[in-house]
């Protein structure tokens, strides 16, 4: 779950910070604590500004560890291709890890250089004023044409451009094709009833106990950023937002940080009975809390369906078993959101900004995105890359992936405001709640008065 903070360099702004986010500042000393004692992160040769070469700290959570030694290796030909930029890369952990580290060096005007992390932390970055604009670059490269249109919802805010996408993803259903052949379903689901129909028919008591042996599906239990990632593209197939863009008095808002958080509408409401339903017909089994990632029960048949990205591909593939993917199921429309991180430039110095820019302008390449999907299972977000030979050859090797890429059509971005964190904890209470049998009504209504308060309305 991404925590919501906000530091700001003058003592008005810090003040409002701390009163906003009190629960936080014990962590960001703990943090600062620990950089003064032991050091974050060391910075060779950065100590002039004609030193020559100039070295570039890039901070990073990419996992499993074998997608870190891909990107690692993807740096250091970028080294050895640049030798006046040497790009250094830190893994600093998971993002819940990251967020004290990221406040401490922004506060402290010890920032790295780079940073990498999911596209919804952009507004607080913003807010913090700690991350320079990319359309002076970017609207001058070639390469801006070649990212996937779909993208630059996560990349722009407020008339700027704030970041790029390292790779992208979005979900779907993965599903057991054995499992729908011994239930006799010949016909792969795709509406929500034909999706609700077959987590019923793939529900199986063989030993007639009262005890399932196998679900039809699994769902996510829990509040965190994984279980609304998955629901989301059911919110967007029913019509629903997340945001509001019209004011109270009925105008439109141009600023979407000022925009009116609206998670109480029909669209959300029609997802979270969906959810319900399913899980009322006794048809879906939830995850530990917190787990709904993870494919222990997928892969010994325990579950027929679950809902999840690409980046499983390797893991399926060593478990030996039989699996297919599916798309989201529609209700009015076609709907995916996009997964996958971004890369920041923090506030430095021009001189560094603009090294950054190349490296940048490299990761975008067609060379960069190809290998980063040969290696890891993300789509590339450089549309030269996926229909190049080499892309196109891993495809036919690996056919579920052409769900992702179709997805990518009608895929959404996640909101990038800087309240998207405190957006994202009360939907993911609504439907946790909601999974735990409160109406989804009630749930919903209860999370948008907590919204309503946070955000003044």
């Amino acid at each position: 779950m991404i925590l919501s903070q906000f530091v700001f360099t003058t003592t008005s702004r810090i003040i409002r910070c701390w009163r906003r986010q009190g629960k936080l500042i014990s962590s960001i000393i703990l943090t600062l604590a620990l950089l003064i004692l032991g050091g974050c992160q060391n910075y060779p040769n950065s100590q002039s500004k004609n030193s020559d070469p100039i070295y570039l700290t890039l901070w990073h959570g990419i996992n499993p560890p074998p997608n870190r030694d891909i990107f690692q290796s993807l740096v250091n030909k970028f080294n050895q291709t640049h030798p006046k930029i040497k790009i250094e890369a830190f893994y600093v952990g998971q993002p819940d890890q990251q967020m004290p580290k990221i406040l401490t060096s922004v506060v402290g005007n010890t920032p790295p250089d780079l940073l990498w992390y999911n596209p919804t932390i952009a507004g607080q970055l913003v807010e913090l004023q700690a991350i320079r604009p990319l359309e002076e670059w970017l609207d001058k490269s070639p390469l801006k044409v070649e990212i996937d249109p779909a993208l630059f919802e996560s990349m722009e805010l407020n008339g700027h451009t704030w970041s790029i996408p390292l790779g992208t993803n979005n979900t779907a259903i993965f599903y057991r094709p054995s499992l729908f052949k011994e239930a006799g379903i010949k016909k792969l689901p795709e509406t929500w009833e034909e999706f609700r129909i077959a987590a019923k028919t793939l529900t199986q008591d063989r030993n007639k106990d009262g005890r399932k042996e196998q679900y039809g599906l699994m769902l996510s239990l829990g509040k965190g950023e994984w279980v609304v990632f998955t629901w989301l593209p059911f919110m967007f197939s029913a019509g629903g937002e997340f945001v509001n863009r019209k004011s109270e008095l009925g105008t439109q808002v141009e600023n979407i940080q000022s925009a009116i958080p609206s998670i109480d509408n029909p669209g959300a409401i029609a997802a979270l009975q969906l959810w319900q339903n399913i899980l009322k017909d006794g048809s879906a089994t939830l995850s530990a809390p917190e787990r709904g990632y993870e494919l222990d029960s997928f892969i010994a048949g325990k579950v027929a369906m679950q809902i999840t990205g690409p980046w499983t591909l390797l893991q399926l593939q060593q478990s030996g078993i039989d699996y297919g993917v599916l798309p989201i199921p529609t209700l009015k429309r076609p709907a995916a959101v996009t997964g996958g991180e971004n890369l920041y430039v923090m506030k430095t110095s021009p001189q560094r900004e603009r090294a950054a820019w190349e490296f940048l302008e490299y990761v975008l390449g067609e060379e960069f995105q190809t290998a980063w999907a040969l290696g890891t299972g993300y789509l590339p977000i450089n549309l030269k890359s996926r229909e190049s030979q080499t892309y196109q050859a891993f495809v036919d090797r690996n056919p579920v992936l052409r769900v992702f890429l179709e997805q990518m059509k009608s895929a959404r971005s996640r909101p990038i405001i800087s309240g998207y964190s405190r957006l994202s904890e009360n939907l993911g209470r609504a439907i946790e709640a909601t999974l735990l049998g409160r109406r989804p009504e009630d749930a919903l209504k209860d999370s948008q008065k907590r919204l309503d308060l946070i955000f003044n309305r």
